[in-house]
C-alpha cells in the first residue's frame, strides 16, 4: 500500500508513453463525487477543480462514477469541464453519454432496473422506523416521509409505502436517523437480501441496485468500449460503494478519510477530501 504525497512521481510510466501514440497515453479516470470530489458540505475546493479540468483538458477519458441520479452529477460534470464522454450514476444502475450535440448535452445509454419490492419488504420488517426512497427508470424519485436527499437531483415524490413496491427501480435508499452502520448491517444480514447490490455509507444508510450492478460493472462495460487497456484504468474513492471499483481499476487510490474495508481495496491511500486529497492523485496524471 502506498501513501501518496505530493512529491509522489505516481504516473511517470504515463508521462514516458507520451513518446508513444496518442491512443497509448489515454487514461480512463473514474472520480468517485461525494467524499472525493466534494466534501461533505457538497463544497469542491479549487484546487480539486482546477486539478480535475486540467486532466480533462489533457484529453484523458475523466468520467464522474457515482451513487448520485443524474441531476445531482450533471452539475459536478460542468464543474469540472467535461461536455464530452461518459458518467456513471446510481452506483452503476444509470450510465450517460455527454456529448454538447445532443438535445440535452447527454443522453441515457443504460439502466440496469430492478424490482425492489423483495428487498423493501424485507428491509421494512427489519428496520420499521426507516425512511425509504427509490428512483424509477424514468428518473423520478418516490419517498415515503416525503424523504429528501442533494443526492437525489429532483424533488421527491411522497407516496404510500405500498406504492413503492409496484415500482420498478435503479437504486433504491434506505436512511434512519436511529440506527447506526453497524445496525444497518445486521440487519441486512438477518434479511439476506438476493437479487440485488448493495452497500452501506457512512451514516445508516443503504443504496440498493440491481443483481450484479456497481460502478465497476458499468465502469467494465465502458472501458471495453472505449478500448482502453486495463492497466490504464485510474479510480478514485472513499465509500463502501467505491470497493469494487477501487478493485477493479489498474491504480485505485482511496481517499485518506476512507473507512479501513475501502483502503484494503486501494492500491494508494491519498490524502483525505478536506486536505485536497484528490487533487495530488490528479495532478501526478498529468
Amino acid at each position: 500500500m502506498t501513501t501518496l504525497t505530493e512529491t509522489s512521481v505516481a504516473g511517470n510510466d504515463d508521462r514516458r508513453d507520451n513518446e508513444n501514440t496518442k491512443t497509448s497515453t489515454k487514461l480512463m479516470i473514474a472520480l468517485d463525487v461525494d467524499g472525493t470530489l466534494v466534501d461533505h458540505d457538497g463544497h469542491m475546493s479549487p484546487g480539486v477543480r482546477e486539478a480535475a479540468q486540467a486532466v480533462v483538458a489533457a484529453g484523458h477519458e475523466v468520467m464522474i462514477a457515482t451513487g448520485r441520479s443524474r441531476n445531482a452529477t450533471l452539475p459536478i460534470i460542468e464543474q469540472i469541464g467535461i461536455d464530452r464522454g461518459y458518467a456513471v450514476c446510481c452506483n452503476g444502475g444509470v450510465t450517460l453519454r455527454l456529448d454538447p450535440g445532443l438535445a440535452d448535452g447527454y443522453e441515457v445509454i443504460h439502466r440496469a432496473t430492478f424490482d425492489p419490492a423483495p428487498a423493501l419488504r424485507a428491509l421494512r420488517e427489519q428496520l420499521p422506523s426507516a425512511k425509504y426512497a427509490l428512483e424509477d427508470e424514468d428518473g423520478n424519485f418516490l419517498s415515503t416521509e416525503r424523504f429528501q436527499d442533494a443526492s437525489f437531483g429532483v424533488e421527491a415524490i411522497g407516496v404510500e409505502f405500498h406504492t413503492m413496491l409496484e415500482s420498478t427501480a435503479v437504486r433504491v435508499v434506505v436512511f434512519s436517523t436511529e440506527n447506526t452502520p453497524e445496525e444497518f448491517k445486521q440487519a441486512i444480514k438477518h434479511v439476506g437480501l438476493a437479487g440485488v447490490t448493495y452497500s452501506v455509507g457512512w451514516t445508516a444508510w443503504l443504496d440498493i441496485a440491481a443483481a450484479g450492478v456497481t460502478k465497476a460493472s458499468a465502469l467494465e462495460k465502458l472501458r471495453s468500449r472505449l478500448d482502453i487497456e486495463s492497466h490504464r484504468t485510474v479510480a478514485i474513492g472513499d465509500g463502501r460503494n467505491d470497493i469494487e471499483m477501487l478493485s477493479w481499476a489498474g491504480r485505485g487510490v482511496a481517499m485518506g478519510q476512507a473507512p479501513q474495508e475501502v483502503i484494503a481495496a486501494a492500491d494508494e491511500v491519498t490524502h483525505s477530501v478536506f486536505d485536497d486529497g484528490a487533487a495530488y492523485v490528479l495532478r501526478s496524471l498529468l
